[in-house]
């Protein structure tokens, strides 16, 4: 009996031990994958107006936990330091100019040793850089004078940059957004001097917070860092709150007073400043881009001009092809010298309740605004943006979610009885027929205008070019009046080359940014005219040891003969008649689509340069395996059906498909299979693990598993849960977490910002999956947003999944 009460406590002790903590220390992946996490990659580039000189920066890999750790303050839905700039923003840490006629390359002197550049932005006349340098108090702004390849610090004033969310995505423009008069003077938001120190949290509340419902409808997607009491309050006073400053050579003017500011836009003459700011009482519900905000228009002295617009706190509107029932979209037309425009809908913002003509109209107003707003154009859909020509010429881009469409039409400007001359008329799902963008020029006010010829007859065009051998982008010059596309310039295979910009429409000469699948991201000018080209650059390959990679783009076919593709990466020197099956790792994104054609195209590029960053797969090719990503998981609404009425049956088709087209190309071991993706991705891998028997392991990444904690709509999906609680359970893997094949890794930031990925969702599934006996793991990454920023943290996640697919995967079971 004693033997028997010995063993049974043994065992009890067992089964406790595994729900205790785990060992926490901070571990790395081998050294395969180490190295290629730290590679250094090439700069990011940013061109001068003029096309005479590319700046070059070098990106700030990684943040690291102690800098995640700093005190950080979420309010109106953004995150915030205490130097008043915005959290987790890596940022850069060198600049130089390249000279384009010369392809030399020059260090600009006088920045300060292990500089910290959080934005950078060209003079609108080339001649300067403003830089914004984060410090440890603060952040400053200097300017470079290119000519002197010299920068230096132009005041000592602290700049308020909180309203600089979100930041910018790596090789997207790192802008400062700042309003220049000219190439000398701008005018910027700063730290209002005086301001004093944070205010202190209250010892105790003074009392509870409270929020009213009075029968008003005011549904609110699941938004993060919202106010949540009245110190909160405070603290987005504190923070937000900017001084308008001119800077110029020697001498700094404030303009106006203290203020929350959305926006500050200069009109093309630059003599006003429009203005859209926030204002009491705030919302803890929505953001602060729904706050109740005025729109004033002031002069370059500080005094308000005109108040344009004052409207109260807005909220979501569920549905297709909602909108703001307030004016909405203030800014100035680009081809005047000072007159306003915005939209109005005509439809109260909800298309549901009021079925009208016209969605939304474009009034304009012309300074000094004592005249009545005039009508520019009606648009039977919403109108996404407006892009000015001269008075004769402009056009307007319409998008339809409800039905996928968009629309790019000519108009008149303030003749709308002459109505709009569509131009392209295209599913928004169809990257085959997607016309791109028009090329717009710089005018007389250094504002970007349409370029077409005298006669308005001819658009220049850049476009993606999606095409059955997959993305192609060109240039091409459209005839309005024949409906006829000249492509003038198309990158060719091996090949993916993008315009980056045109720096002569007349001669066509371009700048554009080529890779293939062993070369990355290199810069080139180009003649088309002579069919000449120079390249500007020649950064290295950042990964040598996978130049011999093998990387394709397979096509196969879903059971109900939808067309799909993924990219496939094999071992170097894989041979799988010598090697055999590999295991195999799928990474994938769901997409929703309203029709087969749409769904079945093909995209994406078989040219691209790998990025490996801790959101790609490819590391565990070093680890033998076969990785396919961007596998394509479409679902798709048919017959009046929406997508996500059939989520998991096609889900699982779409798995079925991607196992039998690796199985069949005599690489992949279907028994050894393991699926994987981030955020939405995170979902389906869970819904793929709960409802199908085909993996071995799952990897989900800060994902939402519990759809009923987003009761108004997810990704495309707008119906309520209260309307479809069926759909919203089915699509929940926590209501399946008994059914688990497989072993679940699971993986979330403990700071997620993201709109319904809550670190409870990851939580909640484990507790759920480990209550039923399943085989998963959770690792909650300290101080981790939505995306992942810190050295550490992003290392040990790698330790984590390869470990995982170690143990689950890699060996034949």
């Amino acid at each position: 009996m004693k033997h028997i009460l010995f063993t049974t406590a043994l065992l009890m002790a067992a089964s406790l031990t595994k729900g205790l903590a785990q060992d926490m220390s901070y571990k790395e992946p081998p050294k395969a994958i180490k190295e290629i996490a730290l590679a250094k990659m090439p700069p990011s580039v940013l061109v001068s107006g003029d096309g005479k000189w590319l700046l070059e920066l070098d990106d700030v890999p990684f943040l690291s936990v102690e800098e995640l750790a700093k005190p950080e303050y979420k309010l109106g839905g953004t995150r915030v330091t205490d130097i008043f700039g915005p959290s987790r923003r890596e940022g850069y840490s060198a600049a130089r100019l390249l000279d384009v006629a010369t392809k030399q390359t020059y260090e600009i002197a006088g920045l300060p040793a292990d500089v910290n550049i959080l934005e950078a932005e060209w003079a609108p006349g080339s001649s300067r850089i403003a830089l914004m340098i984060r410090e440890k108090d603060g952040l400053y702004l200097w300017m470079v004078n290119v000519a002197e390849k010299q920068a230096k610090q132009i005041s000592r004033r602290k700049m308020n940059r909180t309203a600089s969310q979100p930041g910018p995505l790596r090789g997207a423009s790192p802008a400062i957004r700042a309003n220049w008069v000219n190439d000398s003077v701008l005018i910027v938001p700063a730290v209002p001097n005086g301001i004093g120190a944070m205010p202190l949290p209250p010892a105790a509340p003074s009392g509870p917070v409270i929020q009213v419902s009075e029968g008003k409808a005011d549904a609110a997607r699941t938004y993060q860092d919202l106010l949540k009491s009245p110190y909160d309050e405070q603290l987005f006073d504190y923070f937000f709150t900017a001084q308008l400053v001119k800077i110029e050579p020697n001498k700094e003017t404030e303009l106006g007073k203290p203020a929350i500011y959305l926006q500050t836009r200069l009109s093309p003459d630059k003599s006003l400043l429009l203005t859209t700011t926030i204002e009491k009482p705030y919302s803890y519900i929505v953001p602060r881009s729904s706050f109740p905000k005025r729109v004033e228009v002031l002069d370059l002295g500080g005094k308000v001009v005109k108040e344009i617009n004052r409207q109260p706190m807005t909220a979501d509107i569920m549905g297709y092809d909602t909108a703001n029932p307030y004016p909405r979209n203030f800014g100035w037309r680009a081809d005047e010298p000072a007159t306003l425009y915005w939209i109005e809908a005509q439809d109260e913002g909800n298309p549901r309740q009021h079925k009208v003509e016209y969605m939304d109209a474009v009034y304009q107003w012309q300074a000094p605004f004592t005249g009545e707003k005039q009508l520019v154009v009606k648009t039977p859909f919403r109108c996404r943006s407006i892009d000015w020509c001269d008075d004769q010429f402009a056009l307007v881009t319409e998008h339809s979610r409800a039905t996928r469409r968009m629309k790019i039409s000519s108009f008149v400007p303030l003749q709308p009885e002459k109505g709009l001359q569509t131009i392209f008329d295209v599913s928004t799902d169809d990257n085959y027929a997607d016309p791109g963008r028009p090329y717009k020029r710089s005018n007389q006010y250094h504002e970007s205008v349409v370029y077409t010829n005298k006669q308005h007859s001819e658009l220049l065009m850049i476009a993606p070019g999606g095409s059955p051998e997959g993305d192609m982008p060109y240039l091409s010059r459209y005839d309005l009046k024949k409906k006829t596309n000249t492509i003038l310039w198309r990158c060719e295979a091996p090949y993916y080359e993008t315009i980056l910009d045109v720096i002569n429409p007349e001669k066509l000469q371009l700048i554009t940014a080529r890779q293939s699948t062993d070369e990355p991201i290199n810069y080139l000018f180009r003649d088309v005219k002579r069919k000449r080209s120079e390249a500007l650059t020649n950064f290295p390959n950042p990964y040598p040891q996978l130049k011999e990679m093998k990387v394709e783009k397979i096509a196969y076919k879903r059971a109900d003969g939808l067309d799909l593709t993924a990219t496939l990466y094999t071992p170097v020197g894989y041979d799988k008649e010598k090697d055999g099956r590999l295991p195999v790792l799928m990474w994938a994104y769901p997409r929703e689509y309203r029709n087969n054609e749409d769904a079945s195209r093909v995209r994406g590029s078989k040219y691209l340069f790998t990025v490996i960053n801790y959101r790609s797969p490819v590391f565990w090719v070093t680890r033998g395996f076969a990785v396919m990503e961007n596998v394509e998981m479409p679902i798709v609404g048919v017959n009046g059906a929406e997508p996500n009425d059939d989520f998991i049956h096609q889900l699982t088709m779409n798995a079925e498909a991607a196992a039998k087209a690796i199985y069949d190309l005599g690489v992949g071991d279907t028994t050894r299979l393991a699926v994987g993706g981030h955020s939405y991705g995170g979902f389906m891998t869970a819904n793929l693990l709960t409802h199908t028997h085909l993996f071995k392991a799952g990897i989900a990444r800060s994902g939402a598993y519990n759809r009923t904690l987003t009761p108004f709509g997810f990704q495309t999906e707008t119906r309520t849960y209260w309307e479809i609680p069926e759909i919203y359970n089915a699509m929940s893997p926590f209501m399946y977490a008994d059914k688990l094949s497989g072993a679940l890794l699971l993986i979330h930031g403990d700071a997620d910002n993201n709109t319904g990925t809550f670190p409870i969702q990851s939580e909640r599934l484990f507790a759920a999956i480990k209550g039923h006996g399943g085989t998963s793991k959770l690792v909650l990454l300290p101080y981790e947003s939505h995306s992942y920023s810190a050295k550490e943290n992003i290392l040990h996640l790698l330790y984590e999944v390869d470990a995982w697919l170690q143990k689950y995967v890699a060996k034949p079971q």
